[in-house]
This record gives structure tokens, sequence and C-alpha cells, in this order.
């Protein structure tokens, strides 16, 4: 059983910075696209970036680029999530995601119906 779990959330104010990790486990896929999505409370939810494991190749929504940074360990099977210049809109839940099968990231990344694992979730709040 695909097992994700999150950590690295918190409370910072505006301008701070955080660091998700997600930690992966259960699959033996040499590589995969795996992604961090968030959701905000009334909002729906919201692909942040992915990272294809077998090659660094990387993908952002706009309203993060040049804020946040997706990485991995590929032999830890972890992905971080180094978030900078925090703002207070992206405060939401963040989760960590695996398709069902290996798969190159592509265009689909964004669609979370993509996605089968998904990971408990870890809360980032940020005050202004």
């Amino acid at each position: 059983q695909v097992q994700l779990v999150e950590s690295g959330g918190g409370s910072v104010q505006a301008g701070g910075s955080l660091r998700l990790s997600c930690a992966a486990s259960g699959y033996t896929y040499a590589a995969n696209c795996m992604a961090w999505f968030r959701q905000a409370p009334g909002k729906e939810r919201e692909g942040v970036a992915a990272i294809y494991t077998g090659r660094d190749d990387t993908y952002y929504t706009d309203s993060v680029k040049g804020r946040f940074t997706i990485s991995q360990d590929n032999a830890k099977k972890t992905v971080y999530l180094q978030m900078s210049n925090l703002k207070p809109e992206d405060t939401a839940m963040y989760y960590c995601v695996v398709p069902g099968y290996a798969r190159t990231c592509g265009s689909w990344w964004p669609n979370d119906l993509e996605y089968k694992y998904w990971g408990q979730g870890t809360q980032v709040t940020v005050s202004s």
C-alpha cells in the first residue's frame, strides 16, 4: 500500500519560509511524477508544483513561481517543497500526491483527478 507522509507545516508571518517534506513508501517505481496540491477553506484544490523524479523536471503554478522550489531525494523517496516569501494567500492545507502508476509529468499535472494516492496533509498558515 502506497503511503505518503507530509511534514514541515506551521505558522509563519508574511515573508517567512517553510520547507515541506513528503516521504513515500510502499511502491517500487524507479521514477514518477510527484506533486504538491493545496486547498484553502472554501476554495478548490490547486496544483502547486510537480517534479518528475527521474529527471528533476519541475513544474509550478504561476502564483508560486520564483518563491517555491520543489526538489527530491530519490534514494529516500522524499520530495520537498521549499516555500519562501510566503504570503497570506498561501495559507492552506498542503498535500503530497502521486499517480497510481509510474508516469512522467506533463500538462496534466495540475489535474487532481490524475492522482490516486494522497497524504494526510500538513497545514500552512501565513499571517500578515
